[in-house]
């Protein structure tokens, strides 16, 4: 198996927030043509894109496009390689990820897999293609 290094995860992570902030300024552009849009639409909006992009995209196509497009992993149950992560164990792998910010990711030199905690919480491993 080749996994996945820290410097690979990084760089993807980097490009995807890249991408959600185009992609809200975008929205934000978008919005401001038409009148009287409610705040509690745009705050939806926003938080939607934030936390079902990475879900979205690895449920459905096994990487996000930073990691898919750009650096060339792959994320995938660790008990079933070839197979998609679940789209709520990656909801629960992302709330994860953001809640433990970078200590989740100081056991991936350490893990035999390269995993971070919360990969191994919802057996996930990141993978080169």
């Amino acid at each position: 198996m080749n996994y996945a290094s820290l410097s690979d995860r990084i760089k993807a992570f980097t490009i995807d927030q890249i991408l959600l902030i185009v992609t809200m300024f975008i929205t934000s552009e978008l919005l401001s043509n038409f009148e009287n849009v409610p705040t509690s639409i745009r705050i939806i909006l926003f938080i939607s894109f934030f936390f079902l992009y990475e879900p979205i995209c690895i449920s459905f196509f096994k990487g996000t496009i930073g990691q898919q497009q750009y650096i060339n992993i792959k994320v995938e149950k660790d008990n079933d390689q070839g197979t998609a992560v679940n789209f709520f164990l990656v909801i629960i792998r992302t709330l994860l990820k953001y809640s433990l910010g970078w200590i989740s990711l100081l056991t991936i030199s350490s893990s035999p897999k390269k995993q971070a905690v919360h990969d191994s919480i919802v057996k996930s491993i990141v993978l080169r293609n």
